[in-house]
């Protein structure tokens, strides 16, 4: 299939990008500059220069594709939020305007929109994807772009949610910080540290984007997480054997994190356990399954991406 793709040199768009290309799909992948599309290049898309703010310079190359995902966000000058909606609809008017898609022969495609496990909030219990969003302050414009996804599925698009959790492997991510933190020898945990982080492995992550392009009935509210339900405690506690010298925890009141980190603060102190039976269903299984049983091999990556 043809797949236009946001957000392809990000940290979860080039595990999709690698992801999709491997698949055998055509990926034709938006970029800011020129640095950016030799990245890509190397990758086997096709690079497209242009702006999620400037519907024009990618409107016309979207409007040629099968399908859609939108891995991008661009936080600059406070606009994200407004920036998503507007590349969002520009996707859902391209698809409604292009003609018979080469991949299957009629009129239907499909977009997916990335979202995050934080827009359910503080959950009780174990949340599935019926769960209702409950979203924190710093992410509660997600709920309301994830209805205006939800909102385009016609006859002619299907459309797609997926909420990952933290992802991790490579070189970045939470838990990329959290090993970064431990081996300069002082980590810095929110609250109490018993609070359970959602976790996929990036590589799993993309696998689960290549399985809802390709499945025709997939559509609705995806999670993406591997249930280890492991707590913050548990990694930290499962990353310190293999240090040359054990760090020192230090646990931030809520209320201290949030004066100097902002509403991001709340998102890394939530409890929650999640479960993806819809993902599931698609045959989507994790290889990953915890952090800290893989702590030795995860460390090698974060290394290696740093080198």
């Amino acid at each position: 299939m043809r797949i236009f793709l946001t957000g392809g040199t990000g940290y979860v768009g080039a595990a999709v990008l690698d992801a999709l290309v491997r698949a055998g799909h055509q990926v034709t992948a938006l970029v800011r500059d020129h640095e950016k599309a030799e990245r890509v290049a190397s990758r086997g898309a096709s690079p497209l220069l242009g702006n999620l703010n400037d519907p024009q310079s990618y409107r016309a190359a979207a409007v040629a594709q099968d399908g859609y995902v939108h891995a991008a966000f661009d936080p600059g000058a406070g606009k994200g939020p407004a920036t998503e909606r507007l590349a969002l609809q520009t996707l859902v008017d391209a698809a409604l305007q292009g003609g018979t898609s080469s991949a299957t022969g009629d009129r239907r495609r499909f977009l997916i929109y990335t979202s995050g496990l934080w827009v359910l909030g503080r959950t009780q219990g174990v949340a599935s994807e019926d769960a209702p969003p409950n979203p924190i302050p710093f992410v509660a414009w997600r709920a309301e772009i994830e209805s205006l996804v939800l909102g385009a599925q016609s006859d002619a698009l299907r459309t797609v949610v997926v909420r990952p959790g933290v992802v991790y492997g490579g070189g970045a991510g939470l838990v990329g910080d959290l090993f970064k933190a431990a081996s300069n020898g002082l980590v810095r945990v929110i609250g109490d540290g018993n609070n359970h982080w959602p976790l996929v492995y990036d590589r799993d992550l993309a696998d689960l984007f290549v399985r809802l392009s390709a499945h025709p009935e997939a559509r609705g509210v995806y999670h993406a997480n591997d249930e280890s339900d492991e707590r913050v405690n548990d990694i930290i506690e499962a990353i310190a054997p293999h240090l040359h010298f054990r760090p020192d925890v230090r646990h931030v009141p809520l209320e201290e994190a949030r004066s100097k980190m902002g509403g991001v603060a709340e998102g890394l102190s939530l409890d929650l356990r999640v479960r993806s039976p819809r993902a599931r269903a698609l045959g989507w299984a994790p290889a990953l399954h915890s952090v800290t049983r893989n702590v030795a091999r995860l460390l090698d990556e974060w290394r290696a991406a740093r080198n």
